[in-house]
């Protein structure tokens, strides 16, 4: 995973998958700020690059001109690398993935609902990487895991609202009683705390 071997490989890729990279970046920037030097180094990108990157997606995104959510990933991406169909309560909707060379292990998933409305958009587990080793609050640390990941590990757990679109947060049941929070940006983990301490 990108962070992990800093400088041990560089990532090539065209100018617009570069820039979706350095907008994925961007919002994990607050959180981790090392993590994201050392991605950004790997792609051979600058500050400035990912601030115009960040400012090309925002304008793209409200643009009155712009088309639909789905269409955007698709002219950005290109066609995905994987495709299927998911319910989701009783709800039905196209699953959409790619590869992102940035991070071998993941994808990036988007969940289409009829119309072409995107119901979410995060990065997953590809199915085909060994999942992640979550015993421990020790084990969850940053870019460690998925959500889904993370609430299999630890359940129950529970959702909780995101500081910021792209975000989310889990309320986590540690092995040992405590109790603990997860936030997670694109669906990665960013940052986690105990909130209190084992239960008698």
């Amino acid at each position: 995973m990108a962070g992990n071997e800093p400088g041990t490989r560089r990532c090539t890729m065209g100018p617009v998958r570069l820039d979706f990279h350095l907008v994925l970046l961007r919002r994990m920037a607050d959180h981790n700020p090392d993590l994201v030097e050392d991605a950004r180094r790997e792609l051979g990108a600058s500050l400035a690059d990912m601030r115009e990157a960040n400012k090309r997606w925002q304008a793209m995104v409200r643009s009155p001109r712009s088309r639909s959510a789905a269409a955007r990933y698709r002219s950005v991406l290109g066609p995905p690398h994987w495709e299927a169909k998911r319910t989701v309560g009783d709800l039905e909707c196209a699953v959409w993935q790619w590869r992102l060379p940035l991070w071998p292990t993941l994808r990036f998933e988007v969940l289409v609902a009829g119309g072409g409305a995107v119901w979410n958009e995060w990065l997953v587990r590809d199915p085909e990487a060994p999942a992640p080793t979550l015993e421990t609050y020790a084990d969850l640390t940053p870019w460690s895991c998925t959500i889904d990941e993370a609430a299999r590990a630890f359940a129950p757990a529970r959702p909780l609202e995101g500081t910021a679109p792209t975000r989310w947060g889990l309320a986590l049941t540690l092995p040992d009683g405590r109790q603990a929070v997860a936030e997670f940006t694109w669906g990665l983990l960013q940052r986690t705390a105990v909130i209190d301490g084992p239960r008698r």
